[in-house]
C-alpha cells in the first residue's frame, strides 16, 4: 500500500474534522492514497465522542471564558481535552480492504507505530486493548476509530505535557470530585512525554513519523484543493455548528 503523508500542521477544532472526513472521501473514492498525516490544534478544544451529550461531558461555559474550541467527533470514545502545546495528533485514513478486518487488530496495528515512534525517544510503552498505549500503567495516548463506507479513520493523541488543573476546568467533573486527591491520582494513570524525555514537541514529531512511515512505500504530500475546500465547507457547515455540536 502506498501512502500519502501530510507533515505537522495546526488548524482550528472545526478544521481538523473537517480535513479527516475530507480526506475520507478522496480516499474513498480513489482521488488520493491511503493517508496518515499530524496536527495540533490552535485554540486549545475539547473533542467529544460521537455518541456523547456535548453538555454533559463539557463545561461549555468555561471554554468560552478561556477561548477554548469544542467539537463532536465522527468516532466514538469520551471527551478528551487536546492542548495547544500539550499533545501531537495523528489521523491514519485507508480503505478498510487493506487494514486488518479486525477493530482489535487494527488498533493494535496503528497503535504499534506510536509505540514505534516513542521507543525512538528511549520511552518504551506498550498496547493496552483495546484503544490506549500506556508506558508502565500509565496512559499516554489514546485512541478512537470509525468505520463508514468502506473507510478506516483513525485517529489518537500522544501527551507531550499535561495540565491536570486545565483539563478539569473544561470537562464537566463535579466540584466535589475536583480535588488534590483526584488531580494525584490522574497523574498516576496518565503521563507524558516530557515525564520522560526533554525533546521538543517537533522532535516528538518526528520520531512518531518516523514510527509510522517505517519500512512503507510513502511520500510527503499535502491535502488538493477539492480536498481543501471540502474541509472549509464541514468545517463551516457541520464541525462548527451548535447543531451538530450539541445534536445530543
Amino acid at each position: 500500500m502506498k501512502w500519502r503523508v501530510i507533515g505537522l500542521e495546526t488548524n482550528t477544532a472545526y478544521m481538523n474534522m473537517g480535513i479527516d472526513e475530507a480526506i475520507a472521501h478522496s480516499v474513498r473514492t480513489g482521488a488520493e492514497p491511503a493517508t496518515m498525516r499530524f496536527y495540533k490544534w490552535k485554540p486549545s478544544a475539547v473533542s467529544i465522542g460521537r455518541f456523547q451529550s456535548l453538555g454533559d461531558e463539557v463545561n461549555v461555559e468555561r471554554c468560552r471564558e478561556l477561548g477554548i474550541d469544542y467539537v463532536r467527533r465522527i468516532t466514538g470514545g469520551g471527551a478528551v481535552y487536546h492542548d495547544s502545546n500539550g499533545e501531537i495528533t495523528y489521523s491514519v485514513i485507508a480503505k478498510e480492504a487493506g487494514m486488518p478486518s479486525g477493530i482489535h487488530d487494527s488498533y493494535r496495528l496503528i497503535c504499534g507505530w506510536v509505540i514505534n515512534g516513542l521507543a525512538a525517544l528511549g520511552i518504551e510503552s506498550s498496547f493496552a486493548p483495546i484503544n490506549d498505549i500506556v508506558v508502565g500503567n500509565r496512559k499516554i495516548s489514546g485512541n478512537a476509530q470509525t468505520r463508514r463506507d468502506g473507510i478506516l479513520l483513525q485517529h489518537g493523541t500522544v501527551l507531550y505535557d499535561l495540565d491536570v488543573e486545565r483539563m478539569f476546568g473544561v470537562l464537566r467533573i463535579s466540584k466535589e470530585k475536583i480535588s488534590d486527591k483526584l488531580i494525584k491520582s490522574v497523574e498516576e494513570r496518565v503521563t507524558c512525554v516530557r515525564d520522560y524525555s526533554g525533546v521538543s514537541q517537533d522532535g516528538l514529531y518526528e520520531a512518531l513519523l518516523g514510527g509510522f512511515t517505517d519500512g512503507k512505500d510513502f511520500y510527503m504530500g499535502n491535502l488538493s484543493k477539492e480536498e481543501l475546500g471540502q474541509a472549509f465547507s464541514f468545517s463551516k457547515g457541520t464541525y462548527g455548528t451548535d447543531a451538530w455540536n450539541f445534536s445530543r
